[in-house]
Formats: structure tokens, sequence, C-alpha cells
């Protein structure tokens, strides 16, 4: 009897052994190109080859956290080819929950340095230069329900993982198999100088492929899985210095030095090897998505009778899809029982609850919803952004609680900028910005820009109230000279007359803004002003001529309504922005003539007017042609000035193209007037666009030049004006580098060409 059970289990023992065979995957790291381990998920899944347990590291530690939290291929796929994936990336909001209540004024800086001021007045510097704001939220979102079904135990979730860190103080690889899946998730992708470190478990943790990007001695070690399959994305393969490579390669040295080594050596002879065909890819084309997983897919189909061979189990689509949703059942509803706080005083706590609980009881419950809504208004304040967010589930209470960190602050920013033109509109911008948060969040400003054509001075604090309302009181001075904006490269139409015109603003007011709805701002403001124009009338001025000279002085008072979801602050290719605002002017008028006047003596007078205006920007689609419009229109019973230029100079403008603010387009202003055309951007490739913009003027009281230099106004439905602009913008990092041709129906300016590098923004005149 004991020969024949020792013959039976001789002979079943291969298919036990087969039964029981457990696979192990290893997905490495390689930031952008690791979005192909979703094709390997996928072609794994459909071909009934079971996965046990799952290491990653860096991205491949986010694709395989993400398929042990219960998504399946299909749902990551859909995850990293959304508009929303590419927005976690860069910082930007998600759609519906970039709110513009904290919005700053424009202006063409570049480099922002984030520095922390302490009370000694030292200085830290801080090395990251990505925004994690909304990368935080969606991982937290995302894997807070599937931690709380696991307790937080990594060998619990739908399939058994470990995610790789790095320690770089001890310069030591961690294995994180227990805690807050978001957090050892976000810690696996910090790579150094790019995102901000996070504590987990007390310790700052940076990517984890710093010490072991492919990790397959951690699969062996922890699982001791029979099969092992690692799938490999990093392009450090060499094992002999590149030398016919090297000048192509060494614009990525930083990624080589802050990379392990790949090797796929480490793979047993019983295991498999896949090394996805990425060349032309680099690690920061996550736009590119789509083909990065098909090339993961074409990959692992190719290595299929391989993967067969080695691995006899089969699981089948069905019966992973069931144990799945058994898993992913299990999960609680998001409701929050409160927030918690680490690093903020109680005046700052109460701040802080006041955006997320506007009007409700302190102990009151918040929704998912609530919960996401104040986050995002809270670090849409830029102060804001270094706050860590975590959503971790109390068992006791049975409900979710959002815990904020406050990491290292940077209360001090220096911010860089400006513009090379091809006509003498070149400037420099320095900016400094310092914060003070307590009971109150106030934000000190100090901006500067200098040119031959424009210069400018602006002091401004905002106090915010966390009620919430803000107040803004402000100094600005603002200086434009038209005689020196000149085409460096040459006049491309006939010659014409240069603009001899020197315009001198300065304003002084407060404005008090609160919040409308979710996506709008509605600011009340007072101003103070003191404007002085010089300028000749005609067309011709020699060096001996005195320029007439104009001063206005007075208040404007008034109330805008705007909101603001554009991707970028010039060029915009995505988003909306509107704005209404109705203003009241009460000015005096203190004009002295020179000598192209025919007056013979000064002037004053007194006016005072209503102006309401609406502007209207909206681009649609997600493709390679993102078609949009731009729309305004004025409505005013704003009367002339003593003289015609002194008029036309101070009337609404309309200027819908990048230079229009550096030029005086006669055609394109009036006291009230509807305008509007196409915004047609196309996208050549990453960064590149061509655009495409036509756009009609209708005045409907058209300011000509009349008798002794005064004003006429014509009524004439006839007048009509075209403005159109062809080019192309490459969005570089220093802000955009764009190649223009440009027609405007004017006289004086009809045709001209125009290259320039950064941000081509000035303030606006306190008449606009």
């Amino acid at each position: 009897m004991k020969r024949y059970l020792f013959i039976l289990v001789a002979l079943l023992a291969p298919a036990l052994a087969v039964a029981q065979q457990r696979v192990g995957l290893v997905l490495s790291g390689g930031a952008a190109k690791g979005i192909a381990h979703v094709g390997v998920l996928k072609a794994l899944e459909e071909n009934g080859i079971p996965i046990d347990y799952i290491v990653g590291t860096s991205m491949g530690g986010i694709i395989g956290g993400c398929y042990a939290a219960g998504m399946s291929p299909y749902e990551i796929e859909q995850m990293v080819l959304s508009e929303q994936f590419l927005r976690w990336l860069n910082g930007s909001s998600e759609e519906g929950y970039n709110y513009f209540y904290h919005q700053s004024d424009l202006n063409p800086g570049f480099l922002k340095l984030d520095l922390a001021l302490d009370s000694t007045f030292n200085f830290q510097l801080n090395s990251s230069i990505a925004n994690d704001v909304s990368l935080n939220f969606a991982l937290a979102e995302k894997l807070a329900q599937a931690a709380s079904i696991a307790n937080n135990n990594f060998d619990s979730l739908f399939i058994p993982l470990r995610v790789m860190a790095a320690d770089i103080f001890t310069q030591n690889q961690v294995t994180l198999a227990k805690g807050s899946l978001s957090d050892a998730l976000r810690a696996t992708q910090t790579v150094p100088f790019f995102y901000r470190p996070i504590r987990v478990d007390g310790k700052y943790l940076f990517d984890g492929g710093v010490y072991n990007n492919f990790p397959v001695d951690v699969v062996r070690r922890e699982f001791k899985p029979d099969v092992i399959i690692g799938v490999n994305v990093s392009s450090k393969i060499f094992e002999d210095y590149p030398y016919d490579n090297d000048d192509k390669l060494i614009s990525r040295s930083l990624m080589y030095l802050l990379l392990d080594k790949s090797d796929p050596a480490a793979i047993p002879q019983n295991g498999i090897f896949i090394q996805p065909n990425l060349k032309g890819y680099t690690a920061f084309d996550f736009s590119r998505a789509r083909s990065l997983i098909d090339s993961g897919y074409s990959q692992t189909v190719r290595q299929m009778d391989e993967i067969r061979g080695k691995i006899s189990i089969r699981r089948s689509c069905d019966s992973v899809a069931d144990i799945r949703n058994a898993f992913n059942d299990k999960r609680v509803p998001y409701v929050f029982d409160g927030l918690t706080f680490q690093g903020f005083n109680s005046k700052q706590r109460n701040y802080i609850r006041r955006v997320f609980r506007p009007g409700s009881a302190r102990h009151e419950q918040l929704t998912y919803s609530d919960i996401k809504r104040g986050y995002f208004k809270l670090v849409s304040e830029k102060y804001f952004a270094n706050v860590y967010p975590r959503i971790s589930y109390n068992k006791d209470s049975k409900a979710f609680n959002l815990e904020l960190t406050r990491r290292p602050q940077q209360n001090f920013q220096v911010d860089f900028g400006g513009v090379i033109a091809t006509r003498d509109i070149s400037n420099i911008f320095l900016g400094m910005n310092y914060y003070r948060f307590n009971r109150t969040l106030s934000h000190f400003y100090v901006g500067f820009q200098t040119g031959n054509f424009y210069k400018s001075a602006t002091i401004k604090t905002r106090i915010d109230f966390p009620h919430p309302f803000y107040l803004e009181p402000y100094l600005m001075f603002d200086s434009w000279n038209f005689l020196e904006n000149a085409d460096l490269l040459g006049d491309v139409s006939s010659p014409v007359a240069p603009t001899v015109l020197r315009r001198i603003n300065r304003k002084f007011g407060l404005h008090a803004g609160i919040p409308v709805g979710s996506n709008f701002k509605g600011v009340f403001k007072v101003e103070g002003l003191s404007n002085v124009d010089h300028y000749i009338n005609g067309d011709v001025f020699i060096s001996t001529d005195t320029l007439d000279e104009l001063r206005l002085k007075g208040y404007k008072a008034g109330f805008s309504l705007s909101t603001n979801t554009l991707n970028r602050k010039q060029y915009a290719s995505s988003g909306r922005a509107y704005s209404f605002c109705i203003d009241y002017y009460d000015l005096r008028e203190y004009y002295k003539p020179g000598n192209t006047s025919i007056m013979m003596s000064g002037i004053h007078a007194k006016h005072h007017w209503v102006r309401a205006k609406a502007t209207a920007e909206h681009y649609f689609g997600t493709g390679k042609y993102r078609p949009g419009f731009y729309a305004e229109a004025v409505i005013s019973d704003q009367s002339p000035f003593q003289n015609y230029y002194g008029t036309i100079i101070n009337a609404p403008a309309f200027m819908p193209l990048q230079d229009s603010r550096s030029l005086v387009l006669e055609n394109f202003r009036s006291f009230n007037y509807v305008a509007g055309g196409m915004r047609n951007v196309f996208t050549l490739r990453s960064k590149l666009d061509f655009r495409l913009d036509a756009y009609l003027f209708k005045p409907f009281e058209y300011l000509k030049e009349g008798a002794n230099q005064g004003t006429e106004i014509s009524k004439e439905l006839e007048s009509l004006f075209l403005t159109a602009s062809a080019g192309f913008v490459y969005h570089a990092p220093i802000g955009p580098v764009s190649f223009s041709a440009n027609y405007y129906d004017d006289d004086e300016t009809r045709f001209g060409v125009l290259l320039h590098v950064g941000f081509l923004l000035f303030n606006k005149h306190s008449l606009e």
C-alpha cells in the first residue's frame, strides 16, 4: 500500500508544482518610459499569465502600485492617457478645480527661486523645480480606499507589493511594505531636484531608482517566487562607455547619475527579461503615453511563447476580474470626519479649516467633494504649495481623515524674467515676494521692469482673510516711450514717421476681492491716478519741437468679475478666460500746448464718465488642432479731450496681438466698439505651435482728426478694420519663442515681422 501511495505522489508532484507556481513581476524605473509597463500588464493579463507579487521602482512603482491596489490594466491605461494625468505631472489643477481667486496678475517672469527666510534672515534655497500639489492629491484619493482594505499592509492588497525608495542621507535603499500606499508611491518617484521629498516613517525618501532601479533581488528576498518576470524600461544599460553616442547622451547625464543601473543578468535562467523597444523616447515624453503603452504590449506579445514555456499555470481574464471585483467591493465610501494637521499652529489651523468649511459647523462630516474642493482652493494660493495631503481611514469612526502636513516652508520667492525682441521693446523683470501666515495670510510684493520702451515699479500687499475676502493696497509707476520701439532689423514696410509719445502712469489704490462661486473672482476697486502724456500733433518731428503736455488727475472706482483657466499666460491653447468690468472715472484735464499745437494757451477741464468692458477668450478640443476665439466689447459715455491726439491715446483700445500694446493703432481705438475673431492653434510637435489669428474691429464711434486739431466723431456703418497674425511659437522653459508676421489695417503700422524670446507682457494703463 505504501509503495502505491509513493508512486501516486511521484506522479502528481509535477502537477502540484505547476499548480503552486508563483510569479513575481519586477517593474523598473524610467520616468515617462515607465508608462510602457501598462502595455506589459495588458498583454500578461490577456494571455492568462498570473501575477502573484509585484516589486516596483519609480514609475514602475506607480504603475505596479495602481495594479496592486485593484485597478485593471484598462483603468490604468485610461488614467495615463487622460488630460488629467498630464495636469498631475505638470502641477496644473484638474479641470473644474483650477480656482482663480488666488491667481496673481500676469508678469513676464519665467524663473522662480523659492527661498525660506527665517527670523534671523538666513536663506535656504528650495531645489525642486516641479509643482506636485495635483499629483499628491491624485495619489491620495486613488489609493486610500485600497489601503484601508489592506489595513496599510501591502501584503493584503489585491496583489502583494513592495515599493523601492532611497534614503540619501545613509545612502541605502528602502523597501516599503506597509504604511500609507500613496506615500510609498509618491516617495518612489521623488526624483532629486525635481520633486520635493516627503517623510515616510520620519525619513525623507527619494526615488527608489537612485540605489535599485531594477529590484530583482528584492522580489527574490521578499516573496521567493518560482518565476520572475523583469521589465526594464530604463535606457541605462551600457556595459561599456558609449563612444559613438556620448555626444547625444550627455544631455541626459543627470538622469543617468541619479538612476542605478538596470542589470538584465539579475534575472535567473528560469525567468523572463522584457526590454520594450523605447528608442527615440525620452524620460519626459508623457504626452506620448499611447505609443509607450503599445511598445510595452508589443514586446510582451513577441515574447509570449517564452513566457508560456516557463509559466505553465493560467488564470483567465474573468477569474482575475472576479478576484479584483471582490477586493474592490470592500471599498468604504469616502466620508470624512475631519482634518488633522502637522506643523501648523492653532491660528493657522483655524484659517485652513475655514477654507474647507465656510459657514459649516466645525465637527460636521465632510464629503469627498468638500475635501477635494477645499484642498484645491487652499493650494491655489502658491504659498500653500508645500502642503502635503494624506488620506487615512479611521476604523473607530468608520470614516476617512485628511491630514495636511506642512513641509519646509518657502516664504520668500524671487522671480526673474523679461523679453528679448527684434524691436526695441526688450526689457528685464525682477519680482520679490514675501509671505507671512498666521491669523491671516499676507503677501508682500515688489516688482520692477526696465527697458528702453517700458519701465515699471510696483509695490503691493495682499492680505487674505479666511472668510474669505482680501484687501490689496498698491502703488504703481509705469512709463512708455513709443519713440524707442523701432524695429532693430529694419522696417519691412514703407517708411513712416516715428510715434512721438511718452507716457507716465502713476496710480495708487485699494482692491477688495471675494470669490464668486467656484471659479470667478469679484473685485471692488478705488484708485487715484496722476498721468502725464507728452506728444506732437502731426507726422513731422524735429529736435527743436516742444511737446504737448496732457495731465490727467483724479480717481476711478469700479467692480470687475473674472475667471481664467488658460494653460499659459501668453499664447494659450486650452482653457478659457472671461471678464466684465464697470468703472466710473472722475478726472481733471490739464493741457499745455507745445509748438506743434495751434492752441496758444493751456486749458483746464473736468471729465467724468462710466465705462463697461467685457472680454472672452476660449479654446476648444484637445488634439493637434485647437480652435479658439477672442472677443471684446466696450460701452462708455466718455467725451473727447482738448485735441485729437490726446483723445485717441486715452481712448479704449483693442489689442489682440502680442505687440499691440507697443503700438498706437489709431484705427483700433474708440469710446464704443465691438471686436473679435478666431485664434487657430496647430500643434506641430510637442511644445511647437503654428498660430493663425484674424480679428475684426467695429467702432460705433470712429474717432478722426477734425478741424483745428480737434476730435471728430463719426458713426459711419462702413467703419470696419482687420488685424491678423501668422507665426510659430515654441514654448521653451524661459517663455515663448515666437516668430510672427502681423498685419494691422492702420495707416501708420500696416505690416510687421516680430521675433521675441520671453513673455511680452506689460502692466495695463490706469485708464484701461
